[in-house]
């Protein structure tokens, strides 16, 4: 850009301000106190200061790191008074957040700044009550803005930057979505392609070539994001796991094995654990299959199980989580990262980070019993963990040998997914909503060890009969089976569909089959009546034989027919029920 004679006569003028103001307040603090600063660490390489700066910056404000006159660069926490540099270093290691060995250094200690980037904050008095006041100096309303850099000005400043700094843009380009290449600090057609995208992105002319004030802008905006995350290298000695994790949205909260809960800091959201235990490829394979059924772990996603390790994606309305497992030896190790929806870019960052830094510590596992409590071992916990709950759960039974269920329409509700048995997903083949009957067919081969043979004669009144079922949900493995008898062949307003028993039976036993003496099925139980008249809690219905078989066969399954037999002892009653009835799960 071209400068006229008056634009340069008055940048000079602003300058010149800017200078005597800078002056007076330089004298007058120099008075004061001497700059302070507190040097947690130094590095012989540029590139290692700055890894670590960029790590502490995630934890700590006012990170700044500085070539010393020994060729060390130092990374130091300021400006501070002396008095104020004192009392911070010694409460944050008391904290145990610095090393023990950082000390007080002073301005004279230090020379060209290299982090933040672009910064140049050395000269930085800290603020003091300034005695005497510093005088008024009158600015101009509006101090004309320094020029960018021309093209060719910002190649000539782009030639001076170490390869460190050229990586860092490719990583903001990368960042912002506009480079996808390797990053090795050559500025390629692909870097300038993506510098172009950028600018273009921003409102600026697309060169190809960023100038220093949009390579600080494309920097900060990175940075800042990060900044959030604060991921910072954790070594927990007790777990035997090093990783960097988002120490700005987690804190340590206890053990309960195998994991090491870091829950959510500040509302967050976020939650880490570190997975440690001994076991081999069985332990991991089972560990593989618990984790799915824990609401840390949302149903959907992609999942990949090898010889020696397993990655979990989850995604769902209310979460987003990770997990990664890995067989060493005999020691399993690994880490979830679970967090609300909402910056995915952010969260995936620390994805990656996470396990590019993940480092199991040999030797340390944690032990079977740590942390383990009377609340911890609830049977809707592991570990301190909830298993995933369905919304509703109900009855089925199996009517063919191809493992197609019979159950009732109440138990769908409005189900995104449906299992029997607690662990094969199905979906419904057929329903009737006026008679209240589905057949669910599973999604994968099944051979089901029993199926219903259906009673070809008409009960006699009066009796006996028995339910089984699953009142209490997923609670217990086996059905329960309730007694009762036949109160009447037909409903309470005549309805020939439908039989009426004096059984107490409970929301969850509805859909299980209705047994007589003999094992035949009779029924099928229907959900209670929850209309507005409260019948006497030993009244229940359900569906008919000839109801049922017009049901199948009008959707391709057969009813099979009872054959006529003898009585069956109670507990040969209770295994056939066990082989044939299922529980049935309604999510979301």
């Amino acid at each position: 850009m071209l400068q006229t004679t008056g634009d340069r006569a008055e940048m000079r003028k602003t300058i010149g301000i800017f200078c005597l103001l800078f002056g007076v307040l330089a004298g007058t603090m120099g008075q004061a106190q001497s700059t302070a600063w507190v040097q947690i660490e130094a590095h012989s390489t540029l590139r290692e200061a700055q890894d670590r700066a960029r790590a502490y910056a995630g934890a700590f404000p006012q990170v700044n790191g500085f070539r010393m006159s020994t060729g060390w660069y130092a990374i130091a926490l300021g400006p501070y008074t002396r008095e104020d540099a004192l009392a911070q270093m010694g409460e944050l290691k008391r904290e145990l957040l610095i090393p023990r060995d950082s000390f007080v250094a002073f301005s004279r200690d230090y020379g060209q700044q290299f982090w933040p980037v672009g910064a140049n904050l050395r000269p930085v008095t800290p603020q003091v009550d300034p005695t005497p006041a510093v005088p008024q100096v009158a600015m101009p309303a509006n101090p004309a803005p320094l020029p960018d850099e021309t093209p060719a000005e910002a190649r000539r400043s782009e030639r001076d930057l170490p390869r460190e700094a050229r990586m860092r843009l490719q990583e903001a380009l990368q960042w912002e979505g506009f480079y996808d290449a390797a990053i090795d600090g050559a500025f390629g057609p692909g870097t300038r392609r993506a510098m172009a995208a950028y600018q273009t992105a921003m409102g600026l002319e697309p060169t190809g070539i960023l100038t220093t004030k949009q390579r600080a802008a494309l920097l900060k905006g990175m940075d800042d994001a990060l900044a959030q995350l604060g991921m910072r290298v954790v070594e927990d000695t007790t777990a035997g796991v090093s990783l960097s994790m988002p120490a700005a949205m987690v804190a340590f909260d206890r053990y309960e094995a195998p994991f090491a809960h870091y829950t959510a800091k500040d509302g967050s959201g976020v939650q880490v654990l570190l997975i440690s235990q001994a076991g081999n490829q069985d332990t991991l394979y089972g560990l593989y299959d618990i984790m799915q059924t824990l609401e840390i772990v949302p149903v959907d996603g992609a999942r990949e199980r090898g010889r020696n390790s397993f990655e979990l994606t989850g995604q769902s309305a209310a979460l987003h989580s990770y997990t990664f497992a890995r067989l060493d030896g005999d020691e399993i190790k690994g880490f979830t990262l679970a967090w609300p929806p909402g910056d995915e870019k952010l969260m995936q960052h620390a994805v990656k980070v996470m396990r590019d830094s993940f480092a199991p510590v040999a030797g340390v596992v944690l032990g079977d019993s740590v942390g383990h409590t009377t609340e911890s071992q609830a049977v809707d916990l592991v570990s301190g963990l909830q298993v995933r709950r369905p919304t509703v759960t109900g009855s089925g039974f199996y009517v063919n040998g191809n493992g197609a269920v019979l159950t009732t329409t109440e138990v769908l509700g409005q189900c995104t997914r449906v299992t029997i048995a607690d662990e094969y997903e199905a979906e419904v083949a057929a329903r009737d909503d006026l008679l209240g009957l589905a057949v669910l067919t599973p999604k994968q081969p099944l051979a089901p060890p029993a199926y219903a043979a259906f009673r070809a004669s008409v009960p006699r009144l009066n009796s006996d009969v028995a339910v089984a079922g699953f009142p209490y949900g997923g609670a217990l493995d086996l059905p329960v089976l309730t007694f009762g008898q036949l109160a009447d062949l037909r409903g309470l307003r005549g309805e020939d569909e439908l039989q009426r028993l004096a059984l107490a039976a409970t929301p969850g036993d509805a859909g299980g089959p209705v047994f007589d003496t003999q094992g035949a099925v009779m029924g099928v139980l229907l959900a209670p009546d929850t209309g507005a008249q409260q019948l006497p809690g030993d009244v229940s219905f359900a569906a008919k034989v000839p109801a049922i078989a017009d049901f199948l066969s009008a959707h391709g399954v057969t009813p099979a027919a009872a054959e006529s037999a003898a009585a069956l002892a109670p507990e040969d009653l209770t295994g056939l029920a066990a082989d044939m009835t299922v529980l049935v799960s309604c999510w979301n």
